[in-house]
């Protein structure tokens, strides 16, 4: 393992976006900081051509995996998380958009008028991202307009603000975004390739702003690092650590002044838990782990039995539009690139929910009467030249809850679970997005597509878990104060999706950015620090 320091003046745990802004903006202010993330640092000529390359793509570790996705079933959800210098930036679908007002509306929002004060820093947060108006539809994008047109929301249809950079593609060009500070880079070729990692050194991850620019003023990094337990002592924190990678997991120990868990509601949530439950931060809130939204989120797909044959799917950027099936429903295509198949394993048809037969049972009646179909639908070959991704959001208000414990089949381990709230559940199906499915396979002759989970036991997929520690008043109704510091932990801080009290109805990664970035306006110079 890299050599660190004994002692950090700021420890952040993870490097997505809290954790990359958080880095930035405290190494400006003068602090000593650290980053500990569990992932593997990529460059751009790291990542694989397809996923079919597990090895670098999906982050199993226990199989000796070190890619960049990470996949977490739970009773009630099946999510999609990201891992890596740079988080959850190296797998998203670069996807930046300002929340409707209805997601601000949650009275967890402590204080109220949380869109008006983010609003500088959203500002800020498109600029360090490099956001620009999609430049480009692929074949997907206009499909999804011919769909809102025909349900009468063509109006609603909007190109969306992503964090690529294009110009001549693959033309490598000084750097365009911070004044010749920042890395040369080269221009998107719409290979569709943003979600396995881009193979072309366009798409703008957070390796190359935010992180790229706290190297720089003296942020020390250091990959595949899992922190197993951070404990208050005296003035400060210690935090264990092992190596993530390989097969001896080397341990080691640091101490800091102060700490920021910015691992994602998946990283954050659950070493919190962890360390309430052993003992280490015994007086955290008994509200850890309530109100996690999944974005009030679906994903659906529709394979075409012909459009592939005249039609290229795969081209263009991972997300380039959407629309609004109605005021709470937003809908936007995804697209992975050519030969990016191997998330088809996860798919199966889907039978409508809206009446009370069992989809198992319509599951296993459609392999009877259609067996050719299934079959064909269900082979991995070309399933990125033949399938529309539908991303469904909504700013509506549901929730679920994590907790530690151990389980029987766990032989007495411990680890994360989930449970439904019994006032607002997070829903097993969304019929806007269902009605949207069904629309778009009648036009390409398709078929609508969705996880094995959902088909057999109604969990929904998430590619945007967030809440679990949520902000409060008090310790009594939140983990966090409005300057996410830790309540009964002075110098403790969460700054990341955790914080997020409500469901955005859109991709959350800049509202998570400008979040981090609010936190960071109201932390002190290390000159002026208690």
């Amino acid at each position: 393992m890299d050599k660190l320091d004994k002692e950090y003046d700021i420890v952040i745990i993870g490097s997505g976006f809290g954790g990359s802004v958080s880095a930035l903006r405290l190494s400006e202010k003068g602090y000593k900081v650290l980053v500990l993330e569990k992932g593997k640092r990529y460059e751009t000529k790291d990542f694989p051509k397809t996923n079919w390359n597990l090895r670098k793509f999906l982050w199993m570790p226990n199989l000796f995996l070190y890619g960049i996705q990470c996949i977490t079933l739970l009773k009630n959800i099946f999510i999609l998380h990201g891992a890596g210098v740079g988080g959850g930036s190296l797998v998203y679908a670069n996807t930046l958009l300002v929340p409707p007002d209805k997601a601000f509306e949650d009275k967890r929002w402590i204080g109220g008028g949380w869109k008006e004060r983010l609003l500088p820093f959203y500002n800020t947060a498109k600029t360090m991202l490099g956001a620009t108006r999609a430049p480009y539809l692929g074949e997907t994008d206009h499909i999804l307009k011919q769909s809102a047109s025909r349900l009468g929301r063509e109006d609603s249809f909007k190109r969306v603000d992503v964090g690529i950079f294009f110009n001549e593609s693959n033309k490598l060009v000084k750097d365009p975004y911070f004044d010749g500070e920042g890395p040369d880079r080269n221009g998107c070729v719409l290979c569709g390739g943003c979600m396995v990692g881009c193979r072309y050194n366009a798409k703008n991850t957070l390796d190359k702003n935010y992180l790229y620019l706290a190297e720089k003023r003296g942020v020390t990094i250091s990959p595949e690092k899992e922190v197993l337990y951070v404990q208050k002592k005296d003035n400060g924190y210690t935090l264990k650590y092992r190596k993530s990678t390989g097969l001896l997991k080397k341990t080691g120990k640091v101490q800091a002044k102060k700490v920021i868990f910015s691992g994602g509601v998946m990283g954050s949530v659950k070493l919190l838990l962890k360390c309430k439950d052993k003992g280490y931060l015994s007086k955290l809130s008994d509200s850890l782990g309530d109100y996690v939204r999944t974005n009030s989120e679906s994903i659906l797909g529709v394979r075409s039995k012909i459009a592939h044959k005249t039609k290229d799917f795969t081209k263009g950027v991972a997300i380039s539009a959407g629309f609004m099936t109605d005021e709470k429903t937003h809908i936007e295509t995804c697209r992975y690139g050519v030969g990016q198949n191997s998330m088809s394993l996860l798919t199966t048809h889907i039978f409508s929910k809206s009446d009370k037969i069992p989809t198992v049972f319509k599951w296993f009646a459609n392999i009877i009467l259609h067996p050719i179909a299934f079959i064909r639908d269900s082979i991995p070959y070309k399933w990125s030249s033949q399938t529309v991704i539908l991303l469904i959001m909504q700013p509506i208000n549901n929730y679920l809850r994590l907790s530690y414990k151990s389980r029987w089949w766990r032989f007495g381990f411990k680890s994360m679970n989930s449970s439904l709230s019994s006032k607002d559940p997070i829903p097993s199906f969304i019929p806007a997005g269902e009605r949207v499915a069904d629309d778009i396979a009648k036009d390409i002759k398709g078929v609508p597509m969705s996880t094995y989970m959902d088909t057999f036991f109604g969990i929904p997929t998430t590619a945007h878990i967030l809440g679990g520690a949520t902000m409060g008043e008090d310790i009594s109704s939140g983990v966090v104060d409005k300057n996410f510091e830790v309540f009964n932990y002075p110098g403790l801080y969460v700054i990341d999706g955790s914080v997020v009290p409500s469901n955005l109805g859109v991709n959350p990664s800049l509202t998570i950015t400008a979040l981090a970035e609010y936190a960071m306006s109201r932390f002190p110079n290390k000159n002026q620090s208690k």
